[in-house]
């Protein structure tokens, strides 16, 4: 049966990154992907998925998202292909709240510049907002958006260039330890490998139960809105934005490849799912969910709805990821949970993968991310 020095099943955002630094460092490396590269059924499409400094989620991301960074950029002077837009961004929310304040404090621990705005100040700057008093703003300059799709592809292009190999519409039945290796299953043959990585977003508990009770998926819609005035909503005049405010935490973007003003929020009505049996229908109650936002804090972009798309967030209990080496099968490695706001270290989360799979180890910082903080 064919056999491979790495073996990573899911070739989404992490996936693809994890093949791509396998096979970049000389590893004779196979991709299994269950539905087609890329696809619109898991956490990596819609077109952009945000980037920024300003990390209210913990301080010791910035390190990541910085050699992120430096990835994403290294992966476009590879390929000749843009996947990083700069746009500036924004974390508001009332001033004495943890998700501005922490914001804050992962920028100055970190040494990032920003500027603090009131409303009146970010509403003069950028008029497609119409932020209230009450809220104050970060506004960070480096900010801005990937193209996921195109990163995802881009990926697995240099990954194959490389002499990787990906299989895309073949799922994986079952999987299990070989010795010092692994043995694989698809619908299509059986393989092995040395070392398992296991990339597979919403159905990584599928293929580890270990995990399940802490990489929980839940359903997330996202909206896009026809503006009054196009020319505000636009890269150049428009950053990507998170908000706290009382109707909940939301999240968007200019227009981009599509028409339209982009918007989520964030856990957006706590429905946890089974990702192959999800609802995938956006219904009136969706839009309305979007459409108190949008008329009230963009109200120059709450025309019509004019696409819309579910995704799924996968979240761990703090809302940290998962990532390490299983316990009990030390050949096998797994990225999870990685909770509504993974996609933009996913060029590191490639390396670090790749680390683990290599060296059993890896010199970033991934304390944080431990399995044994959870009963895995």
């Amino acid at each position: 049966m064919p056999n491979y020095d790495a073996i990573v099943i899911g070739v989404g955002g992490m996936g693809s990154a994890t093949i791509y630094h396998l096979a970049r460092r000389g590893w004779k490396a196979l991709g299994l992907e269950q539905y087609g590269i890329p696809h619109e059924l898991g956490s990596s499409h819609g077109y952009s998925r945000m980037i920024r400094y300003t990390l209210q989620e913990h301080p010791s991301y910035v390190p990541l998202v910085r050699r992120a960074y430096e990835l994403w950029h290294e992966l476009e002077d590879t390929t000749g292909e843009r996947l990083v837009v700069t746009t500036g961004s924004v974390r508001a929310g009332p001033a004495d709240s943890p998700y501005f304040q922490d914001a804050q404090k992962s920028c100055d621990l970190h040494n990032i510049p920003y500027e603090v705005l009131t409303a009146k100040e970010i509403n003069k700057r950028f008029p497609g907002y119409k932020f209230p008093e009450e809220i104050s703003s970060i506004y960070q300059a480096d900010g801005g958006f990937l193209l996921p799709e195109e990163c995802i592809v881009n990926h697995v292009k240099a990954a194959e260039q490389a002499g990787a190999e990906v299989h895309s519409g073949e799922p994986v039945l079952d999987w299990e330890p070989q010795g010092s290796g692994v043995l694989v299953r698809t619908d299509k043959d059986t393989y092995t490998a040395g070392r398992l990585v296991v990339t597979a977003g919403a159905w990584a508990a599928k293929l580890v139960p270990n995990v399940a009770a802490y990489a929980v998926p839940e359903r997330q819609v996202l909206g896009w809105f026809q503006p009054e005035r196009p020319e505000l909503f636009r890269p150049e005049t428009f950053p990507v934005f998170g908000v706290l405010t009382e109707e909940g935490r939301y999240y968007g973007f200019p227009s981009y490849s599509v028409p339209g003003f982009k918007i989520g929020r964030s856990h957006h009505l706590l429905q946890q799912v089974d990702p192959d049996r999800m609802d995938r229908e956006v219904h009136a109650e969706d839009e309305a969910v979007l459409r108190q936002a949008v008329s009230r804090y963009f109200p120059l972009a709450a025309g019509r709805l004019l696409d819309r798309k579910t995704c799924i967030y996968t979240n761990t209990p703090d809302e940290h990821f998962l990532i390490g080496a299983l316990p009990d099968c030390p050949q096998v490695s797994v990225a999870a949970g990685f909770s509504g706001h993974g996609f933009k270290y996913a060029s590191v989360i490639g390396e670090i993968m790749a680390d683990l799979a290599q060296n059993g180890e890896t010199d970033h910082d991934i304390s944080l991310f431990q399995l044994d903080r959870f009963d895995v």
